[in-house]
């Protein structure tokens, strides 16, 4: 396999850009560069939305509904004005507030802020301006909200009942999902969504029942939660280099200013923000209303204004819930030949992003398989349990449904369930090709050293200290987002080479990769490379974690190759024509030992511009060039493989997981936690190793410690608190083995794909714990609910 993949470095046929056949590097790739934003983060010096406060600030806030389903029908506004400190209350029935986010075509949508509220803390109808947080708490209890208690759903199942009551009000219809409709009777809070392939009940009808199972998959919703309090401040004032009107400082809506500019009518020239910082959940792209409403209140009271959500206000979802009821088919050799999917899925509240649920059906996992017959059929619930925002959730966010079905079927045959899974993955162009996939298998190879890989039958291996022993594997395809096009541009000066952007985009640190690539093309050192942030700037590498960097990378490295030709035609130029000196400059210039020679005789050398045939003939950039020259290019990476949804395949990843199980008490603990990947090119290993290292806390969190409590009577969460709501600590990790081959397979910066957020599972675990004891447990698996597995409670 190792010769195979030099083979396969080798020819790289396939990969277009400059130099992205590069073998040899200095930079791309090497361990502990520091990052450029590290410092302010480590020391508490940067500075979030919630963190900014300027003179005259005052403080908003949003009433929140006590209820899992409310209508709001009055408060008292005479009251709650009389609160000494309140500056201003704002109702729903105000005019100027139903304008804002207002489409000027097409049917009316829901207001910005309405007397309808469709969970427990959910903004609704009021929000009141006071010189302090403690003032706008006393006036909203002096306000004397006073609700129509609705129907609710928190549990899923429930909302399948075609007598439930509608939960989301008949003005703010929701939209219907793709796929056909059901010939049975519509649920009101009900949507369907149906992709098929093949024939599915004509293969089973033929298979033998001894090779037929059906199982449940249970998915798990947790929050991940977001670590700082999301939150903005805003102020209006005249700009003197924009006089056409006032201009708007907003701080806490980072990378999306823009969108909020847009919200209020006001042009990108004329919006300022200078903070760096979001932060949020993995890859989170929703903004709160907290970070919208400001510019709004300043406006209205005069005075720059300040909203920040509490911590028990951000405990929206990561993941949303989902119950998988799942029917298969294989042949002796444990190849899965048919698949059934009917899912039962939390569509949350207004506004829920469907990333995760009916868009997933689309991209994985079963069409990684060479079965060819699979029928997907999902319910998709109006629920009042909670929000999902555009994204951050696993991704593909069902693939573990295969998992369980290959440790299922290994299981039955006796086999290692990674033989298993080789015996089932297509090959890299269809999913009938029979070829093997080699980033895959030498991610197994590298896996099993690593892991010390020795399977072994369910319930077959007692620890020395007399717990159960369980180990499980799991593979991914990693999911990229190479469509997105980027603006590069680069400026040298003075012998440094400064790379402009936005800076980090919703909490995403990217940009030290970039600069990377940038040393390691134009020849200078890393610290020769300057990243200037600044809203301004267009450039920012968004995408999705590392693979967002390595697109984004691909675009300043074709970017920092016209740079560097730039240079040596400048340093030609300048060693024939040398350029007048300064006012402080005396005596005879210095002598140019690049006299004579042509652009193409030149090279860039660890900042020096050396003679190809005679490296000793060499001369420090900052002396052979003086000139300020600026390069641009605007592109994006070939398109990812990504985007055939599985059925073809470039590099893969996979992840290994060992338990120990404590049959007498319960207690599970993750002994060993590896992952196998192929990024393609390692651009940056710190980034690399700290993505490996959060999809642990993501896996264990939600399949050993996180999830959601409702009370049934109200509807309402029990556990949005650090306390209750159980997010794993450092202690509740083990150390992440890892391993990163490089087969340069993939489509961006020198066959680099990144890894994004595939490698975290819902699960590994849960697959592991039944290889160690023979049950089941659908996550998140504590000790009562392995106990009661076993049938000891």
């Amino acid at each position: 396999m190792a010769l195979q993949l030099k083979e396969r470095i080798s020819s790289m046929d396939q990969l277009i850009g400059t130099n992205d056949k590069r073998m040899d590097f200095k930079w791309v790739g090497k361990p502990n560069v520091p990052g450029k934003l590290s410092y302010a983060l480590a020391t508490g010096t940067a500075k979030f939305g919630s963190d900014y406060v300027v003179p005259n600030m005052c403080e908003a806030r949003f009433l929140r509904s006590p209820h899992a389903n409310a209508k709001l029908l009055s408060v008292d506004l005479e009251a709650g004005l009389a609160v000494p400190g309140v500056i201003d209350i704002i109702t729903w029935e105000d005019e100027e507030l139903k304008k804002i986010g207002a489409q000027p075509f097409g049917p009316p949508g829901r207001p910005y802020l309405d007397e309808y509220a469709e969970q427990d803390t959910a903004e609704v109808g009021v929000i009141v301006v006071a010189e302090n947080e403690d003032i706008c708490e006393l006036a909203l209890k002096a306000l004397d909200p006073q609700w129509e208690v609705l129907p609710f759903i928190v549990d899923i199942e429930k909302g399948r009942d075609t007598e439930h009551p509608v939960i989301r009000q008949l003005n703010y219809t929701k939209m219907d999902m793709f796929g056909p409709q059901p010939a049975k009777p519509k649920a009101a809070n009900v949507s369907y969504a149906d992709t098929i392939q093949g024939d599915v009940d004509a293969v089973f009808a033929k298979t033998d029942a001894d090779h037929i199972f059906e199982y449940t998959v249970e998915l798990p919703a947790f929050a991940s939660h977001i670590p700082n309090q999301v939150g903005s401040i805003a102020w209006w004032f005249d700009d003197p280099y924009h006089p056409e009107g006032p201009a708007l400082h907003v701080e806490g809506a980072v990378q999306r200013r823009t969108s909020v500019g847009q919200m209020y009518g006001v042009p990108d020239e004329r919006t300022v923000q200078e903070g760096l910082f979001q932060g949020g959940k993995y890859c989170d792209w929703g903004m709160r209303k907290a970070q919208e409403i400001t510019p709004f209140l300043a406006k209205r009271v005069g005075r720059p204004v300040r909203c920040v959500d509490t911590r028990e206000e951000t405990f929206g979802f990561l993941m949303n819930q989902r119950h998988m009821s799942i029917k298969v088919a294989f042949d002796d050799r444990g190849v899965i030949t048919a698949v059934d999917d009917y899912s039962v899925a939390d569509g949350g509240t207004f506004s829920n992003s469907s990333f995760g649920t009916a868009n997933d059906q689309g991209y994985g996992p079963y069409y990684t398989l060479r079965c060819l017959d699979i029928r997907q059929r999902m319910e998709i619930i109006d629920t009042n349990r909670g929000m999902m925002y555009l994204s951050g959730q696993h991704c593909p966010f069902n693939w573990d449904s295969v998992t369980v079905a290959l440790h299922i079927i290994a299981d039955k045959l006796n086999t290692d369930v990674i033989e298993i899974a080789k015996r089932n993955l297509h090959g890299p162009e269809s999913q009938e090709d029979p070829n093997e996939v080699l980033s895959f298998e030498a991610c197994i190879e590298a896996g099993k050293e690593m892991m010390d890989w020795d399977w072994h039958a369910t319930g077959a291996k007692t620890l020395p200290d007399g717990r159960k022993h369980g180990a499980a594997f799991r593979y991914q395809m990693c999911p990229r987002h190479a469509f997105s096009g980027y603006e590069s541009k680069l400026e040298y000066k003075g012998g440094k080479v400064h790379l402009p952007t936005q800076g980090p985009c919703t909490g995403i640190f990217a940009v030290e990769c970039n600069a990377l690539v940038v040393a390691e093309e134009v020849g200078v050192d890393y610290d020769d490379v300057v990243i200037d942030f600044d809203y301004r700037h267009t450039f920012t590498p968004v995408g999705g974690g590392s693979d967002g960097s390595s697109a984004s990378s691909w675009a300043t490295k074709e970017n920092a190759v016209l740079l560097k030709n730039m240079i040596l035609k400048q340093a030609v130029e300048e060693a024939e024509n040398p350029p007048a000196g300064g006012m402080f400059s005396f005596g005879p210039p210095t002598p140019n030992p690049l006299k004579g020679y042509k652009p193409e005789d030149l090279d860039l050398v660890d900042g020096k511009i050396v003679v190809k045939a005679d490296p000793q003939i060499s001369h420090p950039l900052g002396l052979a060039v003086k000139k300020t020259l600026v390069s641009t290019f605007e592109g994006r990476p070939p398109a990812a493989i990504w985007g055939h949804m599985g059925k073809k395949f470039d590099t893969m990843n996979t992840v290994y997981a060992e338990v120990a199980v404590d049959e007498e008490t319960g207690i599970v603990e993750v002994t060993k936690y590896g992952t196998a990947i192929d990024p393609g090119k390692v651009l940056r290993s710190t980034s690399l190793e700290s993505q490996l290292d959060q999809s642990v806390y993501f896996s264990v969190g939600c399949q050993l410690t996180e999830d959601y409590y409702f009370d049934q009577e109200t509807g309402v969460q029990l556990n949005k608190n650090m306390i209750d709501y159980k997010h794993p600590g450092v202690l509740d990790v083990p150390p992440s083995l890892k391993v990163a081959l490089e087969t340069r397979s993939g489509n961006a910066a020198y066959g680099a794909s990144g890894i994004s957020h595939s490698l975290s599972n819902t699960h590994l675990i849960m697959c592991a714990i039944h290889n160690a004891t023979g049950v089941w447990v659908q996550p998140p698996a504590t000790p009562d609910k392995v106990l009661k597995a076993l049938g000891k409670i």
